[in-house]
């Protein structure tokens, strides 16, 4: 065993508890901008906060810089003091362990709308990750892994010391999305089966993201591809089996790609075993299993059926791949509508602007809320349509395909499509966005009373109103506004 072996597991044993605290506000902030900067692509925007206790003699501390916990105090004082404001004492049960030793039996933070992860090492008495639960993943299970890892980091960096600091924490944090989806499998694989995954996990992963690149006749893939345990394999219904002397390697991406052409359009499985493709089955798969739904540009990861991520663009996300569209019900809510009418313009806008993305064009929808309703150039229509309709709505989802936009008003129908928006320059131009993007820029300055929502081809929706692109209050924070400095807790809760 190397010498650096045995530094890093007797290290604990010999510290010196009184780690200064410049060193450790160094450490808590290069990890909090690790762990914000890769959560922030992998699930979007996200606030970290962190709060800690290097033993069980020193005070609590805090950091949080761009206020995720503020509201909270009340929870957080309640779980972590008692009516004097001293700290609930805690045996140090892992002391003189190994900082790898960490145990979630302590005191948890648990917040509404925020997603956290912590526990108790040798080196670190108390340590509680926190992050934005964004309204918009699969599952917190990868992000939970990753906050996981951050306090793994600083037990680390706390038991090695400034001497021995190497400074990758940081870094590595921000580019950990792969391995927090591995490392959530390999959890969800102990929990069903109780044991250690045969599978190259990483190797099924590249394997995922490589196939979703290969387009087959200027196509992106579509078909479930299923990964199994070899030892589980012949359990399967397999409608088709390959020669075991002639099985197509799992990493000959572009072999894969055209075998998923036998199962795009029907509810039958690729079966691999982790090396090989070995078939194709059918029916429900009750053993552990993970599954890619290739859905051309995105797909779905799922474990035992449960999407836990998704991938495009050659990288998983926590995402839907699916927009949320909440910048359309907060605007609403400030014009003067009824509920039912609300609900249903959001209904119909939303079904667009997803049947848009499921087929890979672009399209741009006006809710007009103007009385009399706002002239517009564009196709008129003899009668207007009812788009609570169903049949009448799936009928839009298709003019909308035609260049110019969709206007749809107050009575929630359809009144003309193919229209041109139009209006003078203004300040708030995006040049790098496409003609339809900044037409309607223009629009929503002009008409105060609309609400546009653009479309691209390769899936961003923007909504649009008074001529400036909405975001929603969910993300209506800096990301770096504030230093990363740690406070004491009960200074922080004095506000």
């Amino acid at each position: 065993m190397s010498i650096q072996y045995f530094i890093d597991f007797y290290r604990p044993f010999y510290m010196n508890k009184q780690q200064s605290q410049g060193f450790i506000g160094q450490l808590v902030a290069e990890i909090l901008s690790g762990v914000r900067d890769g959560l922030s692509k992998f699930s979007g925007l996200s606030r970290i906060a962190v709060i800690y206790q290097l033993d069980a003699g020193s005070e609590l501390s805090i950091c949080d810089p761009q206020d995720l916990l503020r509201g909270y105090e009340t929870k957080i004082r309640a779980t972590l003091f008692d009516e004097a404001m001293k700290p609930f004492k805690s045996a140090h049960n892992l002391q003189n362990q190994h900082y790898s030793e960490i145990d979630r039996d302590i005191n948890q933070v648990e917040l509404d709308g925020v997603i956290s992860y912590g526990g108790q090492s040798g080196p670190v008495f108390y340590q509680m990750w926190f992050c934005d639960h964004n309204p918009e993943i699969l599952s917190t299970g990868p992000i939970k892994r990753w906050l996981g890892h951050a306090a793994l980091r600083f037990s680390h960096d706390v038991a090695n010391g400034e001497e021995l600091y190497t400074g990758i924490s940081g870094w590595f944090l921000r580019e950990f999305a792969t391995h927090a989806v591995l490392d959530q499998i390999v959890l969800e694989h102990k929990r069903t089966l109780g044991l250690d995954s045969q599978f190259e996990i990483y190797s099924i992963l590249s394997a995922i993201l490589g196939i979703a690149n290969i387009r087959e006749e200027s196509k992106s893939p579509h078909g479930k591809l299923v990964f199994i345990d070899p030892a589980l394999i012949d359990s399967l219904d397999f409608m088709v089996r390959f020669d075991k002397l002639e099985l197509p390697l799992l990493d000959n991406y572009k072999h894969v790609r055209k075998l998923l052409q036998a199962v795009h359009k029907l509810p039958n499985k690729l079966v691999s075993d982790g090396s090989n493709i070995i078939g194709i089955a059918r029916g429900r798969i009750p053993q552990f299993h993970l599954t890619a739904d290739f859905r051309g540009l995105f797909g779905f990861l799922k474990v035992n059926g449960q999407r836990i991520c998704s991938f495009a663009d050659g990288a998983y996300v926590a995402k839907t791949q699916q927009a949320k569209l909440f910048e359309i019900e907060e605007i609403l809510y400030d014009f003067d509508l009824d509920s039912s009418v609300r609900a249903s313009l959001f209904h119909i806008a939303a079904s667009i602007v997803h049947y848009a993305q499921k087929e890979n064009f672009g399209c741009s929808i006006v809710l007009d809320l103007s009385d009399p309703l706002t002239e517009i150039a564009g196709q008129n229509l003899e009668a207007s349509l009812d788009l609570e309709r169903s049949n009448l709505l799936e009928l839009a989802f298709d003019l909308a395909r035609v260049d110019g936009s969709l206007q749809v008003c107050r009575d929630r129908h359809l009144h003309r499509f193919g229209c041109l928006l139009d209006g003078p320059s203004i300040k708030t131009e995006d040049l790098s966005r496409g003609a339809r993007y900044n037409s309607a820029l223009r629009f929503t300055a002009r008409n105060l009373q609309t609400i546009i929502i653009v479309v691209s081809s390769d899936r961003p929706v923007s909504v649009i109103c008074n001529g400036l692109e909405y975001s929603s209050s969910y993300a209506h924070f800096s990301g770096r506004n504030k230093k990363l400095k740690p406070l004491p807790l009960v200074q922080w809760l004095e506000g």
